[in-house]
């Protein structure tokens, strides 16, 4: 929880950006200590989670998918979090939010334990000198983090255009506990059935590259415990 000194900080960090006016957005001082998302949301829908959502082309076809889920989308650039409004605020998408803040920052805030449906993460910045690669976001002790958020039977995806990333992910995650791969036998795979490709996919598809699905679920025994796998 954000103390008072570091809450008056923020926000004045925030005041400097652009202001994003729509009613999806979810300003800073609303996601200072848990919401009640079901008030948010105006209903107990699932809640389902997308770290990174960029210019938010994916985020919206995903809340039109879906529109049983309550989308919550989250990024850590205004110039994003402003795209991803316009697109919801256009196509009326009544189930989509947009957060921007950091993400470990704002779970530890404002997600309940087990309580997410699924978390999406999709093209995050793959760091690709061999030095820098421990600042990547996916990793064992992180997905071991986000598992304490997530339902029993929530669903992880994650997807990436760089090669060594997603070969890395896909041979690190059948090691983790709590989770079952739902692309079995494939540890990973290039298509995924009725997962919309976003803005950065497409670019990245037209240069030659193939994108790199890993898909698992977590099971029974897993949410509540952010201890790791």
């Amino acid at each position: 929880m954000l103390n008072y000194n570091d809450f008056k900080l923020y926000k004045a960090v925030s005041v400097k950006l652009i202001p994003i006016t729509s009613p999806r957005f979810l300003p800073p001082e609303s996601v200072v200590v848990m919401p009640d998302w079901q008030q948010i949301f105006g209903n107990a829908n699932p809640l389902v989670f997308e770290i990174g959502c960029g210019v938010g082309d994916f985020a919206a076809q995903m809340a039109r998918l879906h529109p049983h889920w309550n989308y919550l989308a989250l990024d850590y650039y205004n110039k994003g979090c402003i795209k991803t409004c316009k697109r919801a605020d256009k196509a009326g998408l009544d189930n989509l939010r947009v957060v921007r803040d950091e993400a470990r920052s704002f779970m530890d805030r404002c997600i309940p334990p087990a309580s997410l449906r699924a978390v999406v993460i999709n093209c995050p910045d793959p760091w690709p000198k061999l030095r820098h690669r421990k600042r990547r976001l996916v990793n064992a002790e992180f997905v071991g983090y986000l598992a304490g958020f997530m339902q029993p039977g929530a669903d992880l995806y994650f997807a990436t255009d760089f090669v060594d990333y997603g070969l890395d992910v896909a041979g690190m995650m059948p090691d983790l506990t709590g989770f079952e791969n739902v692309l079995a036998p494939d540890l990973f795979r290039h298509d995924l059935e009725g997962y919309p490709l976003s803005k950065y996919m497409l670019k990245f598809m037209a240069e030659g590259k193939r994108i790199y699905y890993v898909h698992y679920r977590t099971t029974p025994q897993t949410g509540g415990d952010h201890g790791g796998s």
